[in-house]
């Protein structure tokens, strides 16, 4: 019977009969064929290893290689290990790979021994690479298990290899020291529980492996030679290594490292300033090895900043750092010269420079300049010093190469400008504190002003960096330079230059306009917001943002003036919105210029006239709109809202409110649901009583309203839909509270049943605040509140009150915003004054039990759960209350001993805040814990804040409390009242809590 033989057969013995032809060409043709097809094979068994090879991996697809088959496999696969052909080598080593990430060791122990078996045959370059390539990509899924095992044997093999250069070329010395890298990881990740052991895997091969380093490091580096980068690259990987996760045993060995190290980094510069920085020679930018690592010397350089980097922040080695600061800032500032490659491509596009610029793109500028603000933190004023020392060399090394005619002479000055602006926080702080011995101001103005006006088309990187450094240092520059160019930048948003200098005169104005004298400015800002309104319609993309800030200072600074560009500028400003609605940065940034014409004198009627008709039928018709058009024109809304006169409210109202109110009842869209959320409290916090009549039925509006608030607080609704609900019912309690007195039952039963399905914690919070403002609003007969919810049910506890106190006292150190830190504060001391006998039948979460079990895994939390003490509710009120008073006076204690962060900032009249936070003198601004020093942060920097919370703050007389005189009253008056309640909840605080305590009462 005759052999079936399939097509891949014949094709076989067609192709192997070819290689006997006697045509030459058909030979050739047969091999070349019979060499891919060696590959593609490699390839498949690859892939069928990983489909068939282990049952319970996820690529397991039916029937599973047998034991006695993956035998075979394995015994056949190793002696391709040596192919002459890479590529080949390659697909096997991978299939080698994958079946020893099953097999190895256990089920593959001959592996090992024939792998280093292969490395150490000197006289089979192939069986090295082969072997090198597997152990390379096997190391990358090496585990603590067998790492500790297959160092000793193995690196005494790679060493060889490391210190034969004579026998082995770069590219394969590199893959050794690669393979090194990976084992000296995982040692690293084991250190901290192994310390002993690592140590003592480590210590008999560090000597050497340092000497290696040294011998590698020591010659220049050059051009043209990117397997010399490339092991250099792999040397620096392996110390990062070693300095990261052993120190003190890298200390020891370190000194052989510094002068290798500093040759390799100074050479390294004068090849990057040929390759990169001017272009004159191959940077191999964007290539790669055989195995795909980038070969380019940017990469290296990377490489090399970042080994720095961590030798700064490593006190063992920043005393060797320190000995050289000034030499390391100075070839530093060289290499953040832009490159010929950023100049092509930012010239190209302006867009590409400012992302680049803000989003601190991954490049050597970056990596420099992290570099030199690692050596401010950790070296303070000599390292501030050491930058604007070499800032203003390279300075005058600049003005050197001008005046010998380079035409790269503006780079240096550039890149010194550069560093200046990317610390120039730290560098004023350091003027302001006397902590430099430098006038930071008179250097500045010598470089700004020397080429100010001069070459603006050829050197538009320069000026545009000017630009910028006046924005960030006009604090310490003379007003009348800041005028200058302040003036100038006004002239370059107008005129016919390079996009870089347009970029970095919107940067100026940005910076400038808010602080200009307003006599000097108001000539040009007609002429300035027509400029800018022409470069609106060339932005795009990331130069957007840019103009539209440059817009909002120059509308703001324009005040009347603005009014006469209103109906230009407008509908601008509003295309923009409605082309970037679903974008909530650029969108954000249109709506605050907006707000800005809106808050300019004369021009919140006819703004609002251009708005209303349109923002009107999108809301008409929600569900026909594009996604994030109906949120974002309940957004402009609540903006046009803030603060405007009554008339423009009921204009709004009339044609938005009952669109408003469908949106919360209809809609499942939860950005839209929120939005109409904050919308509602600002036409509440706008109309209050009035707007019950302006629908013409006052019990019609007042029931739309509470049907909103019932949606908002359906148990069974997303908790993201219900995220502002907390504002708008605190809004409907202050402005309409004899409509709402009849509905507190409904209300409370509602919020609590929303509390206990929510799992949102701001939510929770929000909806606590509101039980806290119905307390205040129970007052004196605080009693009344809490048999209220005595009486209504709570799943799982037996009323709501001790649901609500349960929730409560877990969640009050969580709660942010003064207003609401003050309100649910001063209402917990309010339920305990009742002395209610219900209180003490409540038990609570108290603190946690912390065990000695070491470091908490995620198994073992799992396994093992907080817990937590469990005590009376008076107790754990007490000691919140305790913990308040607590806080209060110890930040009160370190601003009388410090300047406060917080002692002088800017209020909205261009005066000083003093003492702003935890003040009892300054009831709007009162914070009774340091862990919500965040977000008094965030109110303190908005100053007088849009949103409807702080509006909470205006309108609430709550907000007139002292909360440091309220609560020492509270302990006092508890103290003389019911000495033995006093006496019995203090035995539950801590040291520090009595102390407090006591502290009011011996006042």
């Amino acid at each position: 019977m005759e052999a079936i033989v399939d097509q891949d057969q014949k094709w076989l013995i067609d192709c192997l009969t070819a290689t006997l032809d006697t045509n030459r060409e058909v030979r050739s043709f047969a091999e070349a064929s019979l060499q891919q097809a060696s590959l593609q094979a490699a390839v498949l068994l690859k892939q069928f290893i990983k489909q068939h090879w282990q049952e319970d991996e996820e690529t397991f697809i039916h029937p599973v290689v047998s034991a006695a088959e993956k035998g075979v496999i394995r015994q056949l696969l190793l002696p391709s290990l040596d192919d002459s052909h890479g590529k080949i080598r390659t697909a096997v080593g991978m299939a080698v790979v994958s079946i020893a990430q099953c097999d190895w060791p256990e089920d593959w122990p001959e592996l090992l021994p024939f792998l280093l078996k292969l490395i150490s045959d000197q006289s089979n370059i192939s069986g090295v690479r082969g072997a090198l390539r597997c152990l390379a990509l096997l190391s990358g899924d090496l585990d603590d298990s067998l790492v500790p095992r297959l160092v000793p044997t193995l690196f005494p093999y790679l060493n060889t290899i490391l210190s034969s250069p004579h026998l082995y070329e770069k590219s394969l010395r590199a893959k050794a020291l690669s393979i090194i890298h990976s084992c000296i990881s995982v040692l690293g990740s084991m250190s901290g529980v192994y310390k002993s052991e690592t140590i003592a895997l480590i210590m008999p091969m560090l000597s050497s492996l340092m000497e290696q380093f040294s011998i590698i490091l020591q010659p220049p580096v050059r051009s043209e030679d990117p397997d010399d980068w490339s092991i250099r690259m792999e040397v620096l990987k392996c110390l990062l290594q070693f300095v990261q996760n052993f120190p003190s045993l890298t200390e020891a060995q370190f000194s052989v490292i510094v002068a290798p190290l500093w040759q390799t980094f100074v050479s390294s510069l004068e090849v990057y300033q040929l390759s990169s920085i001017q272009g004159s020679e191959d940077s191999h930018s964007g290539r790669y090895d055989s195995d795909g690592v980038e070969q380019s010397l940017e990469s290296f350089v990377l490489q090399l900043f970042e080994f720095l980097l961590t030798m700064v922040g490593t006190s063992r080695l920043a005393k060797v750092i320190r000995m050289n600061i000034k030499e390391l800032v100075y070839y530093t500032i060289a290499f953040l010269q832009m490159t010929e490659e950023q100049i092509h491509t930012w010239s190209l596009d302006a867009n590409q420079y400012v992302a680049d610029e803000d989003d601190a793109t991954y490049s050597c500028r970056v990596s420099g300049s992290l570099l030199l603000e690692e050596i401010v933190n950790v070296f303070d004023g000599e390292g501030i010093d050491s930058i604007i020392e070499a800032s203003e060399k390279r300075f005058n090394e600049s003005r050197q190469a001008k005046v010998a005619g380079s035409a790269d002479w503006w780079r240096l000055r550039e890149a010194s400008l550069f560093v200046l602006v990317s610390l120039s926080e730290q560098l004023l702080e350091a003027q302001a504190s006397g902590l430099t011995k430098f006038n930071l101001g008179n250097l500045l103005e010598q470089m700004i002003t020397e080429d100010m006006g001069m070459g603006i088309h050829e050197y538009p990187f320069l000026h545009a960096r000017v630009f910028s450094t006046v924005a960030k240092f006009s604090s310490v520059i003379n007003r009348r330079i800041c005028e200058q160019y302040l003036y100038s930048a006004t002239q370059a948003i107008a005129l016919d230059v390079p996009p870089p200098v347009k970029v970095g005169a919107c940067r100026a104005l940005s910076q400038l306009l808010p602080e200009s004298n307003h006599e000097i400015i108001q000539p040009h800002i007609i002429g300035l917001l027509s400029s800018l309104t022409e470069l609106l319609r060339q932005a795009s993309d990331e130069t957007l943002y840019l103009v539209l800030d440059t817009l909002q200072a120059a509308i703001k600074a324009g005040h009347e003036q603005s009014t006469s560009i209103e109906p230009v500028i407008s509908p601008i400003i509003l295309n923009v919105w409605a082309q970037n609605v679903s974008d909530p940065f650029t969108s954000i940034d249109a709506v605050e210029v907006l707000e800005a014409i809106k808050n300019a004198p004369g021009c919140i009627r006819p703004l609002v006239s251009r708005i209303l008709p349109c923002v009107g039928s999108i809301l008409e018709k929600p569900q026909s709109q594009p996604a994030g058009l109906v949120a974002g024109s309940l957004d402009l809304l609540t903006m046009i809202l803030k603060n405007a006169p009554l008339d423009v409210v009921k204009a709004v109202f009339d044609i938005c409110f009952n669109h408003t109110i469908h949106i919360i009842l209809q809609s499942d869209d939860h950005g839209e649901m929120q939005n109409a959320t904050e919308c509602l409290a600002a036409f509440l916090s706008g109309g209050r009583q009035d707007l019950l009549q302006w629908g013409g039925d006052p019990g019609l509006t007042m029931k739309s309203l509470l049907d909103a608030a019932s949606r908002l607080l359906d148990p069974d609704l997303e908790s993201s839909g219900s995220l502002f609900v907390g504002s708008y019912i605190l809004q409907l309690i202050l402005h309409l509270p004899s409509q709402m007195s009849m509905h507190i039952r409904e209300l409370v039963a509602a919020v609590v049943s929303r509390l206990q399905s929510c799992e949102i914690a701001g939510l929770k919070s929000s909806l606590i605040v509101i039980l806290a403002r119905l307390v205040h609003l129970s007052s004196p007969d605080v009693d009344q509140f809490i048999n209220l919810l005595l009486t209504i049910p709570a799943k799982g506890y037996e009323s709501s009150f001790a649901y609500v106190m349960s929730e409560w006292t877990k969640l009050q150190g969580e709660i942010q915003g003064a207003y609401q830190i003050k309100v649910t504060t001063t209402a917990l001391a309010l339920l305990l004054s009742t002395r209610h006998v219900e209180l003490a039948k409540i038990n609570v979460q108290g603190h946690l039990i912390k065990s000695g079990a070491g470091i908490t895994t995620r198994s073992k939390a799992k396994l093992a759960p907080d817990q937590w003490t469990i005590i009376p509710l008076p107790a754990k009120i007490f000691s919140l209350l305790s913990d308040t008073l607590v806080e209060i006076q110890e930040q009160a204690l370190d601003d009388d001993d410090e300047d406060s962060d917080w002692e002088e900032v800017p209020d909205d009249h261009g005066g000083i805040r003093r003492e702003i936070l935890y003040s009892s003198t300054v009831p709007s601004h009162v914070s009774p814990s340091v862990e919500h020093l965040d977000a008094m942060a965030k109110v303190l920097d908005e100053g007088d804040d849009d949103s409807y919370d702080d509006d909470l703050t205006k309108v609430d007389p709550l907000n007139e409390i002292k909360l440091a005189d309220f609560l020492t009253n509270f302990f006092v008056n508890l103290s003389s009242t019911d000495g033995s309640l006093f006496n019995y909840l203090c035995q539950s605080l801590t040291h520090a809590q009595r102390s407090g305590v006591e502290k009011v009462l011996s006042k």
